[in-house]
């Protein structure tokens, strides 16, 4: 099973540039979305042999997720549970058989770290609403997590330190996901790998001198450890300031 995992910018803005064509070449069994940036009926999309789901934020143009997938889930649920969180479209989940789906989009801490409270008070539920759902059967998360875990994990470590995506307090959230048992897939495969990022900001010709950042993740229960075949970062394929992700699993 193919999964691809993709942070749009934007997805009408996406669609002009090149979305439908990778989108068909891989020809993934789920493909999901973040920073969509649409609401209900701004876009139509004609995806054959594949149901969709889509979650809105109140805000006109911003977040926003969206699934689609060729096996149709059990229950689609929107959100996590919480309505402090719930009115940005951050978070998909798909039941299926074997295991759930949830797609996500990090609140970003934003410049001055203006809303790192809020986010410390989204990682704390969000870890619990997966804790929760492991309780039933295994997690396959991927979504923009905002976050860079480790100095191998973007270009300039030591000039980030205390910039939003790469603070202590960040970082030490993704070390309690991975202490509660949850797997980062690509650093699964390729523990010592450098040079893989996802994300490049628009300003100082970033994507051309692979001066990035890795904040794009497929993080999967302990228990599915054994059904990895492999993770792969897509930084040739533009349309976004984020290039897509896959995990290929069971």
């Amino acid at each position: 099973m193919k999964l691809i995992s993709w942070n749009v910018n934007g997805i009408r803005a996406c669609m002009k540039k090149g979305f439908m064509s990778f989108f068909e070449s891989e020809n993934a069994d789920i493909f999901c979305l973040q920073e969509t940036k649409v609401q209900e009926g701004q876009i139509e999309l004609d995806l054959k042999e594949y149901h969709q789901y889509w979650n809105y934020a109140d805000k006109k143009g911003y977040s926003g997720t969206a699934v689609f997938t060729k096996k149709e889930p059990l229950k689609a649920i929107y959100g996590i549970g919480k309505d402090e969180h719930d009115h940005e479209g951050r978070v998909i989940t798909l039941e299926f058989e074997g295991f759930f789906l949830v797609t996500v989009y990090t609140p970003n801490s934003q410049r001055g770290l203006a809303r790192i409270e809020y986010r410390m008070k989204w990682e704390e539920d969000f870890l619990s609403y997966l804790k929760q759902l492991e309780k039933s059967k295994p997690v396959i998360f991927c979504g923009d997590l905002n976050v860079a875990h480790k100095e191998i994990d973007l270009k300039n470590p030591d000039t980030n330190r205390k910039n939003a995506g790469f603070t202590d307090e960040e970082r030490g959230k993704f070390d309690e996901l991975v202490n509660q048992g949850f797997i980062d897939t690509f650093r699964y495969f390729y523990p010592d790998q450098t040079g893989a990022y996802t994300w490049w900001s628009y300003m100082f010709n970033a994507r051309a001198n692979n001066a990035g950042w890795r904040i794009d993740y497929f993080c999967v229960s302990p228990s599915l450890k054994a059904d990895l075949k492999d993770a792969i970062i897509y930084p040739d394929v533009l349309g976004s300031d984020h290039c897509p992700i896959g995990l290929e699993v069971f």
